[in-house]
């Protein structure tokens, strides 16, 4: 796992490390080939310079975020801001159904919105895949 990651996992609460740490295994294991770091605060995945999926504290819980997961097509899912992005909200690791996030994390790979050049393209998102 990446050190800067870690770190972040490490400074969690007890719970939320354990949270943080069964996500980043299942991410880091199925997104062998993203780049990880922190960003904005937070541990995220990206491939090809696009972010993929990230995970973050929240005021009552702890929030996996995908950034084009609203095009998934996953009921667990729900939509986060304006734009492509869904999420799942965790306050204990048996919360976490390792069957849907390996399928999520398979699909964010599948599935992505250009999230990268969306300031050049003034607030549009155009698919990559």
């Amino acid at each position: 796992m990446n050190s800067e990651i870690q770190a972040y996992n490490d400074k969690q609460t007890e719970a939320d490390k354990a949270i943080c740490d069964l996500l980043a295994t299942a991410i880091d294991s199925e997104l062998t080939e993203a780049e990880n770091k922190i960003w904005h605060a937070i541990p995220v995945w990206f491939i090809d310079g696009n972010p993929i999926v990230g995970y973050g504290r929240l005021k009552d819980s702890l929030r996996l975020l995908f950034w084009s997961g609203d095009t998934f097509e996953e009921e667990k899912l729900q939509k986060e801001g304006k734009f492509k992005a869904a999420d799942i909200r965790y306050t204990s690791p048996d919360q976490i159904n390792l069957d849907d996030l390996s399928r999520w994390i398979k699909k964010s790979r599948e599935i992505q919105w250009d999230y990268k050049n969306i300031v050049k393209r003034k607030g549009q998102l155009e698919r990559l895949k």
